[in-house]
């Protein structure tokens, strides 16, 4: 009897297929990874960190505008995309420094699925920079004196060139085999796009070439008087960043049909958009400009606050009060019937000359009206009460402007002496930050000039009791308005000891 031993049959599991996806994907993650912990990227990332905490800690922009602070979200994050250009080559020029290369040839990932990768670890620091972004324009925009409207495509720039010059540290990766190349690129985009204006100094369709393009003036506009292309720019900036990341897969040995048709429809998207954007401000912008420069009365809104009427553009409605708390702070120190006079305050600004241009205000002439810019705190509320003290005292803006007799000491105490803090807001309203000595008094149309005479008289009232002042001013106040009325005439009836340098001149007399 003969036994059979059957052996049992292995089971034999069927062979994985590759998935050399999964493997792009986990590369991407470790070269993210890898970029987050790099010294560069990580140290200016800190810095632009700090830099965004201390502007939300400071208290001098409580009236920020938000169609400026988007703009200004934009030029900080350049340096985040350097730092990433830097480290994403770094990445793609490691197997060939070193010298592993020929390694990677047993893998499932191929060298163009290698540079997908190196391409794609670029987006988390986008997406970092981007909720930076949201996170500096929503602290502005949270504060009660924020005005205006911020625009999304404007707050998308600054990631898009992180992924930029992400891709672009990867294609010189791949075309040229050298440690020194990507240095050598970030310090000429260094020069031309960060230290270099960063496109608000050139003119033209070219300007919107570069990534970006603050066109910062000194004065806010109305969010519909910019006329900026930033949806056509941020189309572009999307493109030109595709076109790069895949034209390094396509250096990088990925010559499939897909890669070619991504790349044409990345190139597709970039040209719209360059061409788009290149179209110049709109003629309808031009028209508003003009409208809104010449002729404000057109597209403003008039509120009443007490006995004045005060017109501003829509943006800036929610902001008349604060000018008429200023107004009634000066009419309450005023004599006669100035404490009680109508007044026109009237928001103005002159967009002809584009968002770089920042002309001087021409002083109105007609009769009560008093100007105010479109920026609001800081300096800016003491430059508002000089210019309603003119007014009260001189009758118009026009009159104002040229006063530099004694009716100065007049003003400035009526723009001052209801403040806190009377001599700083002297001291910032002056040209040259000085509180002795003749100097040019800021306002916001034309400026007025002090006298030294004048200066020491102010300043002595400044340190004295308000009350007393405001009874010697409301008592002799047609004396103190007179054009003919000489310094040390103000200087006796407001009990200032008479001064022991040389007195200015009287009357009507101007010097320094």
């Amino acid at each position: 009897m003969s036994t059979v031993l059957e052996t049992p049959a292995r089971s034999v599991e069927p062979a994985r297929e590759p998935r050399p996806w999964a493997a792009v994907a986990a590369l991407a993650r470790f070269e993210a990874r890898e970029l987050r912990l790099s010294l560069s990227f990580g140290g200016i990332s800190l810095l632009y960190v700090g830099w965004i905490v201390w502007q939300c800690a400071t208290r001098t922009g409580d009236y920020p505008v938000l169609q400026d602070v988007d703009r200004a979200t934009q030029s900080l994050p350049m340096l985040v995309g350097l730092a990433a250009m830097l480290g994403v080559n770094r990445a793609v020029l490691r197997s060939h420094r070193d010298d592993t290369e020929r390694h990677f040839g047993v893998l499932v990932v191929e060298p163009w699925r290698r540079t997908v990768a190196h391409a794609l670890s670029v987006v988390p620091a986008a997406r970092f920079v981007a909720v930076c972004v949201t996170v500096q324009f929503a602290w502005e925009a949270l504060k009660p004196g924020a005005t205006g409207h911020g625009s999304p495509a404007e707050l998308a720039v600054g990631p898009l060139t992180v992924l930029l010059f992400g891709a672009l540290g990867v294609l010189v990766g791949r075309l040229v085999r050298s440690a020194f190349a990507a240095p050598v690129l970030l310090v000429f985009l260094l020069f031309t796009q960060v230290l270099g204006g960063t496109g608000s100094g050139r003119t033209g369709w070219t300007a919107w070439l570069a990534p970006v393009v603050s066109e910062t003036g000194a004065r806010p506009f109305p969010s519909d008087l910019l006329g900026r292309p930033a949806a056509w720019h941020a189309l572009y900036l999307l493109g030109l960043a595709l076109s790069v990341a895949v034209l390094a897969v396509l250096v990088g040995g990925g010559r499939t049909r897909t890669v070619q048709v991504v790349l044409a429809g990345a190139l597709a998207l970039t040209v719209v958009g360059a061409v788009a954007q290149s179209g110049g401000t709109p003629a309808a912008t031009l028209a508003a400009r003009e409208r809104a420069s010449l002729t404000p009365e057109k597209v403003q809104s008039c509120l009443d606050h007490g006995t004045s009427t005060y017109c501003a553009f829509p943006e800036w409605e929610g902001r008349t009060a604060d000018w008429a708390a200023v107004v009634d702070r000066i009419q309450g120190l005023a004599g006669g019937a100035a404490g009680g006079e109508r007044l026109t305050v009237r928001q103005r600004v002159d967009a002809r000359g584009g968002l770089a241009d920042a002309p001087a205000l021409e002083p109105s002439a007609v009769p009560g009206q008093v100007t105010v810019g479109t920026a609001w705190g800081g300096n800016r509320v003491p430059e508002f009460a000089v210019a309603v003290a003119s007014v009260l005292v001189a009758g118009n803006e026009k009159a104002g402007s040229a006063v530099c007799d004694a009716r100065m000491v007049t003003i400035m105490w009526l723009a001052l002496g209801a403040e806190s803090d009377p001599m700083t807001l002297f001291r910032h309203v002056r040209l040259d930050d000085s509180v002795a000595g003749s100097a040019i008094v800021l306002a916001p149309t034309d400026p007025l000039s002090m006298t030294a005479e004048q200066t020491r008289i102010v300043r002595e009232l400044l340190k004295e009791p308000r009350y007393g002042v405001t009874a010697k001013v409301k008592a002799h106040w047609a004396q103190l308005t007179s054009p003919s009325t000489s310094t040390a005439r103000v200087a006796e009836l407001l009990g200032v000891p008479a001064g022991t340098g040389a007195a200015d001149p009287d009357g009507g007399s101007c010097g320094a």
